[in-house]
């Protein structure tokens, strides 16, 4: 999966928005909270929120680490893009960290974005 992609996935869920961070991420977010980031530069990487049963299984895999930063809330990153982690796993993850993020966001915030 290549960062087009990914955009395209990202950007066709509900009320999830784009914009660039910190001057080469590319960062997906509902409600105001981020759901993921593409580093823009090479090397390519991808970070997500995960579960944390999930982010102690994926650390193990070769090619993902905890997310900079972010590691200690349960993110990881795939460092490069297309290893570690094939497009279709990629896609279902980034779709679980966007529901993950948008059912942590408050009540008031999630009935906005539904109505």
């Amino acid at each position: 999966m290549n960062i087009d992609a990914i955009r395209t996935f990202c950007r066709a869920l509900p009320h999830a928005t784009e914009d660039i961070k910190w001057d080469d991420n590319l960062v997906f977010s509902i409600g105001g909270k981020m759901f993921a980031i593409v580093m823009l530069e090479p090397p390519h990487r991808v970070s997500m929120k995960c579960t944390r049963e999930a982010y102690a299984e994926l650390i193990e895999r070769e090619g993902i680490i905890p997310a900079p930063y972010l590691g200690r809330a349960s993110w990881v990153s795939v460092e490069r893009l297309g290893e570690g982690m094939d497009g279709r796993e990629l896609r279902h993850r980034l779709a679980d960290s966007y529901e993950l993020v948008r059912a942590s966001l408050p009540k008031k915030t999630r009935v906005g974005l539904a109505g």
